[in-house]
Formats: C-alpha cells, sequence, structure tokens
C-alpha cells in the first residue's frame, strides 16, 4: 500500500470536524415556525454557525435573538445578534450577554417558542454567578479546575452550583414558553446534564457533590462560596421539576459522528478501522495506553492488522506542573512520542475538533516515526519536556503543530494512530 500518511491524517482529521459542523446537522431537525414569538439564543463554540444555519432555514420568517461565541468564532447574521466572549476563562462580555440572554426570555407565554443553540464552551460564555458571587471568584475557581486534571463533568458540577443560568436555571426563566434545545456534544456520553453545563434541563448532582470536588482537587476555596455552596440556594433545577415539562433537547452531533466519518473514510483508503470511543483520563496515560494497542498491532498483528488505524475521541485532562505551554492533544502526543521511542511505522495526529488545543493557536500536532531521532536531535528530551507540559513548545520546534484556525463546531478531542505495515517507515 502506498499512501502519504501526513496527508491522510489530516483529511481524516477535517473529514471528523465537517461531520460535526452545524451546516451538516442542524437543519433537519429545526421545528415549523407557526404563532407566537420565536426567540434564538445560543451560547458555544459552535453558537455562530448554527445561527447562521437557523436564518438560513428560516428566512422568510420573523426570528431574532442573541447567541455568544468565543472570540473569533462569530458569524455574518442578519437577525440574530452575534457576540464574542472569552473562553476558557469567562470575561464581563459574558457576563453581560447572560444577563441580555435571562432579559430576552424573562416575559413569555405559552405560545412563545425559545430556540436554543448550545454547544461546547458555552459554561464559559454564559458566565453568570449566583448570588454573592462575583466573577472574578469565577475566574479564580475555573483557572484552578482546568490546570487541577478535573474531568468535564467535575468542573460543570461546580460552575452550575455557581451560576444564575445553568443547571436547569435557563429553561425555568424560559417558562412557560416552549424550549427546544439544539446540542452538538463535546463530552463524554453525551449527557445533557454536562454539556455546556446543562442549562436547560435537570441536574442530577448536588451543592454537596461541588464542594466535595473542589476539595479532592485541594482548589482554595474562599469563605463566601463555601458557604453559598452550603445555602439550599445553590441548589440547581432537579430532573422531573415542572418547569422542564416544555423543555425539548435534541442532539444534532456527537463525537462518535465524527469518527465514524473518518474511519469510513479510512477504509476507503484501504485501512481496517478500531474505533475506541469517548476516553477519559491524564492525557500521558491515555498515551501510554495508545502506545500499548499500537504496538501490538506491529508486532503481534492484534486486535487488527497493518495497515490500519486507531480512532479515539473524548476529552482527556493535564493536570499542570510545568512552566510550558500546550493543551491536552499536544501533551498526548509528546507522552506518545516519549513512550514509542521511534516505534518504525507508526504515525499519529491529535487535536480538537474546535480548532484550538487548551489555550494555544494549534488544534493538535502530529507525530511521526522519526519525532522523536528529530527531537533529539534538535536538543530536546521528550521526558523532559512532558514533564514541563511543554507539549505545543515541542512540536512547533519540530514545524508538526495542526493549525486549522476556529473551526466553528466541537466534539472534542480526535486522536487517531495509524499503524503501517513494517517496509513503510
Amino acid at each position: 500500500m502506498s499512501l502519504d500518511p501526513r496527508a491522510l491524517l489530516r483529511e481524516l482529521f477535517d473529514t471528523a470536524i465537517v461531520a460535526a459542523h452545524p451546516a451538516q446537522t442542524l437543519a433537519r431537525h429545526l421545528p415549523r415556525v407557526h404563532g407566537g414569538r420565536t426567540i434564538v439564543i445560543g451560547a458555544g463554540k459552535a453558537a455562530g454557525a448554527m445561527a447562521e444555519v437557523v436564518e438560513a432555514h428560516w428566512k422568510d420568517e420573523q426570528v431574532d435573538g442573541l447567541v455568544v461565541a468565543p472570540y473569533g468564532y462569530g458569524a455574518n447574521c442578519q437577525r440574530i445578534e452575534v457576540v464574542e466572549a472569552a473562553h476558557p476563562v469567562p470575561d464581563d462580555a459574558g457576563e453581560r450577554v447572560a444577563r441580555r440572554v435571562l432579559e430576552l426570555v424573562g416575559n413569555l407565554t405559552e405560545d412563545d417558542r425559545v430556540i436554543f443553540l448550545l454547544s461546547g464552551g458555552g459554561s464559559a460564555l454564559l458566565a453568570l454567578p449566583a448570588e454573592g458571587i462575583s466573577l472574578d471568584d469565577k475566574r479564580a475557581l475555573n483557572k484552578a479546575l482546568l490546570k487541577s486534571g478535573a474531568a468535564i463533568d467535575e468542573m460543570n458540577c461546580v460552575r452550575k452550583h455557581l451560576s444564575a443560568i445553568k443547571g436547569g436555571r435557563l429553561a425555568r426563566a424560559c417558562w412557560p414558553a416552549s424550549v427546544y434545545t439544539y446540542a452538538i456534544s463535546d463530552v463524554p456520553g453525551d449527557e445533557a446534564t454536562v454539556i455546556a453545563s446543562g442549562p436547560t434541563v435537570g441536574d442530577p448532582t448536588t451543592s454537596a457533590d461541588a464542594l466535595a470536588i473542589l476539595r479532592r482537587y485541594a482548589i482554595d476555596t474562599p469563605a463566601h462560596i463555601r458557604a453559598w455552596l452550603e445555602d439550599p440556594r445553590s441548589e440547581t433545577v432537579k430532573p422531573g421539576d415542572d418547569c422542564l415539562s416544555r423543555s425539548y433537547f435534541t442532539l444534532i452531533a456527537t463525537p462518535q459522528q465524527a469518527l465514524d466519518a473518518a474511519a469510513a473514510k479510512a477504509r476507503a483508503a484501504g485501512l481496517e478501522v478500531l474505533i475506541l470511543g469517548d476516553l477519559e483520563g491524564e492525557s500521558r496515560d491515555v498515551a501510554k495506553v495508545h502506545a500499548g494497542i499500537a504496538r501490538q498491532v506491529r508486532k503481534h498483528g492484534q486486535p487488527l492488522a497493518a495497515p490500519c488505524l486507531v480512532l479515539s475521541g473524548g476529552e482527556t485532562t493535564v493536570t499542570v506542573r510545568g512552566k510550558g505551554h500546550g493543551g491536552r492533544n499536544a501533551e498526548f502526543l509528546l507522552s506518545l512520542t516519549a513512550a514509542l521511542k521511534g516505534e518504525p511505522g507508526i504515525w499519529a495526529l491529535a487535536g480538537d475538533t474546535d480548532g484550538i488545543d487548551g489555550m494555544e493557536n494549534n488544534a493538535g500536532a502530529l507525530m511521526s516515526p522519526c519525532s522523536y531521532k528529530r527531537a533529539l536531535a534538535a536538543g530536546l528530551n521528550p521526558l523532559h519536556e512532558l514533564d514541563d507540559n511543554n507539549g505545543y513548545g515541542f512540536f512547533a520546534e519540530l514545524g508538526d503543530l495542526v493549525v486549522t484556525g476556529p473551526t466553528r463546531t466541537n466534539v472534542n478531542d480526535f486522536r487517531a494512530i495509524l499503524i503501517l505495515e513494517s517496509a513503510e517507515q
């Protein structure tokens, strides 16, 4: 088999992104507009692109609204206002737009409907703190959670209980209007309560859970925040609450759809494919598991034979201990490089489908069988760079960053391990 591993891996990544884009997935789910008012609101990395689809689908209908997307993820809409705010650490713009969203839905009737366009990133973008908590408080806790190694469901549990809009509270504000949430999942298991902290669905977690998470990761928590989390008013809207009886939730894109699209492309190129699905855990540890699978394929032809592709998604975590730069995908590949030590015939790409790995300007990076040797020649020790959490710096030095720019969608991480036959390096 003759193929260009770099080109193929990038093509597979691009295929996964396109499969999860709102332009491919949203329109067929939208309801008919009839009677009453239709207000469109939204938040997330795909919110701007979703708003464009709504305007194109309802070009002759009276719709308006307001959505918020990260800086650089906006849209050219005529009737739906698109505001940009900070992600992953919230800023004043996110707080202001959250207040405006609540004002928009504050006096609706049973004849009205709310279209809520939701995707990953919404937690930071709709940043309206609960009573007695400041935006600075939320920012500080958010930064600490991001560095702690906490999983996304744990981070969002804390966020929900410190919010005036998440954890079902937006649905309560919209009552008695009908609420139609159209969501792109960026979380393992596609749990509605976790995607952007579930503003329109019931939340089974408790304030006690949030306190336990803060203790688990030894996060310094001011006394007034602990007091709020011990106050019954901090509880979120629970499943079965009457205010959720007219709230409907639909997934329009999932990580599995993106992996399936990439797998189909790989099979068309003559590769066997193994999809591991959504994975969680420390990026460096998940990489070691992938390295073990790749070696098993190369040495023993199990669980499938080369040439083949191993795909996985989900959201790994990074416990930040060093002073380097890089997100979880660069960290994954750096750990993979250190584990494989230039094993021949193994290539890999890892990237975030939103186009931003952590807080850097790359989506991810690419590892070749030569990466380990090239790094040593450049004076880079992969293990030392891993200790410093410097995945971005490592792959930037090798010229192997993957840069897409904002993709305006987000189904989280994409990891592809390409394993070729021994003659192909």
